[in-house]
């Protein structure tokens, strides 16, 4: 029999390792941006979702967006007086901790704020995550949003659901072709944290509560080097904080 062609042994002291080059590319590209645009912001996500970010990045296109290797990002910015690539860059360098990105735009800050404050897109919650609400599905005949909307808006769920809803733990039946609760059943209750089934539950009844949002913590002033914090108690300047820069460490998106 002959040898597949897709069957390749590939050494590994071959193989290029890129995260090094693109650690440096990524260190380069925040310094050039420094000297470039008069706003730099430091900015949290929760929720986060690739899919949004991407409409971030088309939407702010005269703009230049960084997010993920944030010790990179930090090291670029300057630990020190000694290291910034411009006047007080590194007091941005204490809100570089956690979910954050750098945003680099010509646009002014009010501009920028009322962006993001309007920006919040509802996605399905995840596993793990908190519920913002309480969801129950209604006794009497299961419809496809499970008593979100009036019931002469919307259309009974197909019977051919009805071993996965069982299988997720809802006490249904089928009468007559149609889904039928005998009681009412709580998928969630507001302040608990989720499991997969109840997700699964609150994405095939269309119940999106995971909001995406984007929250300024705090941004740099080309023009003057003033650093304006947006958080309780930010704005002062560490001392001397360590970030170690290993290789391999987060990615870019």
């Amino acid at each position: 029999m002959p040898k597949s062609k897709r069957a390749k042994i590939v050494h590994t002291s071959k193989t290029e390792k890129k995260g090094k080059e693109l650690t440096i590319r990524l260190y380069a590209n925040v310094q050039e941006c420094v000297a470039k645009y008069p706003y730099c912001f430091v900015f949290s996500v929760e929720n986060m979702r690739n899919t949004y970010l991407k409409d971030v990045r088309a939407q702010l296109s005269d703009s230049r967006l960084f997010f993920g290797k944030t010790k990179v990002m930090a090291v670029a910015l300057g630990l020190t007086p000694a290291t910034e690539p411009a006047p007080n860059t590194s007091l941005l360098t204490p809100y570089m901790t956690g979910s954050v990105g750098l945003l680099f735009t010509p646009r002014d800050p009010s501009s920028i704020l009322s962006y993001f404050s309007t920006f919040r897109p509802l996605d399905y919650a995840r596993a793990g995550t908190t519920a913002t609400r309480t969801f129950v599905l209604p006794s009497g005949t299961l419809y496809s949003r499970g008593g979100e909307i009036p019931v002469e808006e919307d259309v009974p769920l197909a019977h051919s659901i009805e071993p996965t809803l069982r299988k997720l733990g809802v006490p249904s039946r089928l009468m007559k072709g149609k889904i039928e609760l005998d009681a009412d059943y709580k998928v969630c209750t507001e302040g608990e944290v989720l499991g997969s089934g109840q997700t699964t539950l609150l994405k095939m009844f269309g119940v999106a509560t995971a909001e995406f949002g984007m929250k300024i913590k705090a941004y740099f002033v080309a023009g003057t080097g003033e650093v304006v914090s947006l958080e309780d108690g930010g704005g002062e300047r560490g001392g001397g904080m360590q970030v170690d820069v290993k290789e391999g460490e987060d990615e870019e998106t």
